[in-house]
């Protein structure tokens, strides 16, 4: 478990192979609850290569002194990306 919000990752390993591979975060709010977007690709078994990037919110609370991950929402492709941020800028008037 993670004491710090910037130890928390989405890295994992599996068999000495990084099956979910984190490519970036941006921290959208800390505190007792922090929220958290991350791209990350997963590794393809099949074809031995990671696959097309994704992303993820994840929000996490922190008790006792440790991160504990509470909920997430998967967006599974870049289009779906495309699509939450054109509804995101309509609804606050940005562009």
């Amino acid at each position: 478990m993670a004491s710090t919000i910037d130890e928390l990752t989405i890295n994992y390993e599996e068999e000495g192979i990084v099956t979910t591979k984190e490519l970036d975060k941006e921290i959208l709010s800390k505190g007792a609850w922090s929220t958290i977007i991350y791209r990350y690709q997963d590794w393809d078994r099949r074809k031995e290569e990671y696959g097309p990037e994704k992303y993820t919110i994840r929000r996490y609370q922190k008790r006792n002194g440790e991160y504990q991950q509470k909920s997430k929402f998967n967006i599974s492709s870049a289009e779906q990306a495309s699509k939450v941020i054109s509804a995101l800028q309509k609804w606050t008037g940005e562009k």
